[in-house]
């Protein structure tokens, strides 16, 4: 008795009928909105980027010229004493505004977050701050701290003739009112970002806590403030690079002075490019300026990958 060998004939797989247009349509529809911002970003950006650093290696002064010329430029900058002038403010700036401004964020949030009564009203009132143009808040600032206009001559009405209060017209003094001037523009913004993550945190943790007996000192040190460890990170990153992009400010308040006193690099890079005609210069202070930005935004670039990777790996 023979057995023939079993065959499978293959079945032959439908076509799949044609996507309707409009499914099609909504498929590619995030691919055609990004595009144009891609794009924008390739030119204004990467491209313009580019450009600045080799006018800043070239012979350009008043106007382009691509004839290379090397680093000369960036040598020039760090020796001329207005440059090292501009970077020292800016590292006591970016140190004290960040300080200042976190310090009184967090105790602002932490105020707000004990469920105090016209909460709304009083976030309002610490938000409006950020509301108000830098510029709009250099002009304030300068008419309050002048000597001639503002808070002295004030005091002096009221009987206190002794007070005394010029820190905008000293040398020593002046690049403290930039500060004290950023951390009010900026203190409502910090104090939003904190409580919300004050606000994000398991309530049953603060009461299991309370009833081992810790303090709410004792609670906000080891369990809250850890716990809300990334939005401090995130909040130094953003300080500091409001911090190296200050322009408005300074001008709109000191004007750089007085003499050089408050100069920081995006004054002296525009002084450069558009007043004196040294485009080449002005660029290697602007790619400078680039750089400074860099070793801020790279690294938390960097440590955000990293921390997003071992959740993913956790989770």
């Amino acid at each position: 008795m023979s057995v023939e060998p079993l065959t499978l004939t293959p079945v032959k797989a439908e076509p799949k009928p044609p996507r309707p247009f409009r499914e099609r349509l909504s498929s590619i529809l995030p691919q055609l909105v990004l595009t144009p911002s891609l794009i924008a970003t390739l030119v204004y950006v990467f491209l313009f980027c580019g450009w600045t650093i080799w006018i800043s290696l070239s012979n350009s002064s008043l106007l382009p010229d691509y004839s290379f010329s090397g680093f000369h430029h960036y040598a020039e900058l760090w020796v001329n004493r207005r440059w090292n002038v501009a970077y020292t403010n800016l590292f006591l700036f970016s140190v004290l505004y960040v300080i200042g401004t976190m310090a009184i964020g967090l105790t602002l949030a932490i105020l707000i977050d004990q469920r105090i009564r016209a909460e709304a009203l009083w976030r309002t009132i610490y938000l409006y701050p950020l509301a108000v143009s830098f510029v709009v808040t250099g002009t304030v600032w300068r008419w309050l701290m002048s000597p001639a206009t503002g808070i002295e001559p004030l005091m002096h009405q009221l009987g206190w003739t002794w007070f005394k209060f010029d820190w905008l017209v000293q040398r020593e003094m002046a690049i403290y009112c930039v500060v004290i001037t950023g951390i009010w523009q900026a203190s409502g913004f910090v104090m939003a970002l904190f409580l919300a993550g004050l606000r994000s945190i398991d309530p049953d943790l603060i009461k299991a806590a309370q009833i081992d007996g810790a303090t709410m000192p004792r609670i906000y040190r080891r369990i809250i403030l850890p716990a809300i460890g990334p939005i401090f990170i995130a909040v130094i990153v953003v300080l500091l690079q409001f911090a190296i992009k200050t322009f408005e400010l300074v001008i709109a308040l000191t004007g750089g002075g007085p003499g050089i006193a408050t100069t920081v690099p995006a004054i002296y890079v525009y002084d450069l490019m558009f007043q004196r005609g040294q485009m080449a210069e002005g660029a290697a202070g602007a790619i400078m300026i680039l750089i400074a930005l860099s070793l801020v935004l790279v690294p938390y670039a960097i440590w955000t990958n990293l921390r997003q990777r071992r959740e993913a790996h956790r989770g």
